[in-house]
């Protein structure tokens, strides 16, 4: 394992904030898998799982199992670790202009397009292999002006030219689920089995740019512009909610890690036996099919119904109460799914998110992401 240190933009004069990258293997051996842990810094348990997950990859490396190269980036956002307002830590968000750190990643697309115009044949291997190089390129060559903004730029310049992107995040009160492109819902409900997921939610763009789909998409679009040459989707990227913020035990930890380990394995970045694939715990949906239920008014949140909690059309959720007229108003689903991800807090402003319930069919367009 190396290790490297990478400076990023000061926010202030005597200041400063790095950026640690564990590397495992050797670069250009094989499949290429970068993992970061919460890049929403207070999503602490995906820090916790890459904290058991950097000894499993040590030991491969050791026993030389690795195939390819891994970049563990075990806690992606060290100034929004330091973010602390009146006791409470605020991740999510720059404080100082209300940027969140997981949305409008660089779109490196047109910037490839023009660097492989008329450079691609009818080789699909030769033309992958020529993207790749362009994003790498295309990376490197980002500047920013702003700290989120160069924290961004230096983790797609880590993750660009990758062929796994795991970007490990958590919810408020969840389940484990997974966002992922819709052409690639094969290789998501695999590593949705792996890891027990009860949601894997599926969307060809979901809106805003997320880490993600600044991985992925970018070769999905890329194949519909250089049509009719051949070009695969050379990058899986995914987003994995590791449950909620309090769940932080060492044994779901490890056996988190172990998941992803195995998911390498499949994916021939690690040399192990695969083993059988566990039963999947739920069937790939349309994110476009996720039901955002919202509070109708402010009020103290009584909640009926359970993250895992499979729901039909109809069902009672919630409860919002005023505490001053005495309101208490219900509320339902419009759809049928589980429920997968609710609020933490238990007092909501208008309009505030509730619960999300993952339905089977699509129901809404545009940005399909919260903010």
């Amino acid at each position: 394992m190396r290790t490297d240190t990478l400076e990023l933009l000061a926010p202030a004069p005597g200041l400063s904030a790095w950026l640690t990258v564990h590397r495992f293997g050797k670069p250009d051996a094989g499949p290429k898998a970068f993992i970061q842990a919460a890049l929403h810094a207070d999503e602490v348990p995906a820090l916790l799982v890459a904290h058991h997950l950097r000894p499993l990859l040590q030991a491969a490396e050791a026993e030389g199992r690795l195939r390819g190269e891994v970049l563990l980036v075990p806690a992606a956002n060290p100034p929004g670790l330091g973010q602390q307002l009146l006791g409470q830590h605020h991740g999510r968000f720059q404080l100082a202009d209300g940027v969140n750190f997981n949305r409008f990643v660089p779109d490196l697309t047109d910037a490839v397009a023009a660097a492989v115009a008329g450079s691609l044949g009818d080789d699909a291997g030769a033309n992958a292999a020529a993207v790749r190089r362009a994003l790498a390129e295309a990376a490197a060559a980002l500047r920013a002006t702003e700290p989120a903004a160069d924290l961004k730029r230096r983790l797609l310049q880590l993750a660009a030219d990758a062929d796994i992107v795991l970007d490990l995040h958590c919810d408020s009160e969840a389940v484990m689920h997974l966002y992922a492109l819709t052409p690639q819902a094969d290789m998501a409900a695999e590593l949705g089995a792996l890891l027990g997921a009860q949601a894997v939610l599926l969307a060809t763009e979901s809106g805003d740019s997320p880490f993600d789909e600044a991985c992925s998409a970018t070769w999905l679009k890329l194949a519909q512009r250089v049509a009719p040459r051949p070009l695969p989707l050379g990058c899986f990227a995914v987003t994995v909610e590791l449950r909620g913020q309090a769940d932080t035990g060492h044994a779901q930890a490890a056996a988190d890690a172990a998941a992803l380990m195995a998911f390498l394995a499949r994916r021939g970045v690690v040399d192990a036996a695969p083993g059988a694939l566990p039963a999947a715990r739920c069937q790939p949906t349309p994110l476009a099919g996720s039901e955002p239920l919202e509070a109708p008014h402010a009020g103290v949140v009584v909640f009926h119904r359970a993250p895992g909690d499979r729901l039909e059309v109809g069902e009672h959720v919630a409860d919002v109460v005023c505490p001053l007229s005495g309101q208490v108003t219900p509320v339902h689903t419009g759809t049928a799914g589980v429920l997968y991800a609710r609020m933490a807090t238990r007092w909501a402003a208008p309009g505030a998110p509730l619960a999300k319930v993952a339905g089977a069919t699509a129901t809404r367009s545009g940005k399909l992401l919260s903010a």
